[in-house]
């Protein structure tokens, strides 16, 4: 499974000037890639006043561009000192290339396996009775393909999935719905498929029993182990008290 990414090398400049109305100037340099290729990275150099961009430098453009009036001034003196054009085309290579093979290296070779949770949910109307939700958590790269078998075989109707959601710490999670009507026997699977994963990961669907009443089973078997261990402890607490005493029969 092929994937792409399209990430920021960035350095902030700031520049500040301290005036009653407290402006600001600030240059952002941005590394934007797609592959360690040279001719996939783009150098970006834009100049900015106040939370507005008035000029850039663009390695795929080879020159300045204003757009404020007072950028346009600054680009046309730039663009005009070979010099400096020089120097900007030349930054795509000294300072692009060598960031974005340590970024590619140290964090976009990494992948994070999947987890899958597999449960159903009530219908809101449609023309089936049952609705199944694959929910897949905590994967990275972003690239992901999440389908549903019946049977052996892909389905291709009746599914809706969300696109996939970042979680603001690198990882990723996406949820599939399949809408479906039981048949008895059938057997229902999400498959995942990522760059993590070796091969697919299949988590089938178990209709034996409702998740609800799975988990009432769950939660009363864990009640009647702990009232067991209650009950042995108090059990060998009244022997240890017992112990040694005569025990004198009264009238």
């Amino acid at each position: 499974m092929s994937s792409s990414f399209i990430l920021s090398c960035c350095c902030l400049l700031f520049f500040s000037l301290h005036t009653t109305g407290g402006f600001m100037e600030f240059v952002l340099t941005q590394c934007d890639f797609n592959s360690t290729d040279l001719k996939d990275i783009e150098y970006i150099l834009s100049y900015n006043y106040n939370k507005v961009e008035y000029a850039r430098f663009s390695s795929s453009v080879g020159k300045f561009v204003g757009y404020t009036e007072y950028g346009m001034k600054q680009a046309d003196y730039w663009n005009n000192d070979p010099a400096v054009l020089s120097a900007m085309r030349a930054e795509k290579e000294r300072y692009c290339l060598n960031n974005v093979e340590i970024d590619w290296n140290s964090a976009l070779t990494k992948s994070a396996k999947p987890y899958v949770r597999l449960h159903s949910t009530a219908p809101s109307g449609g023309k089936h009775a049952a609705v199944l939700v694959c929910s897949v958590f905590d994967f990275y790269p972003k690239l992901i393909r999440v389908h549903w078998t019946r049977d052996g075989r892909e389905v291709t109707s009746d599914v809706t999935s969300t696109e996939e959601l970042a979680d603001g710490d690198w990882y990723y999670q996406i949820h599939s719905h399949l809408e479906y009507t039981p048949r008895s026997g059938e057997k229902i699977s999400c498959v995942v498929e990522h760059a993590s994963l070796s091969k697919p990961l299949v988590t089938d669907w178990d209709p034996s029993m409702p998740e609800s009443e799975r988990n009432k089973i769950a939660i009363g078997a864990s009640g009647l182990i702990l009232g067991l261990i209650l009950s042995l402890a108090g059990f060998i607490y009244y022997k240890s008290k017992t112990r040694g005493r005569i025990l004198v029969p009264t009238s």
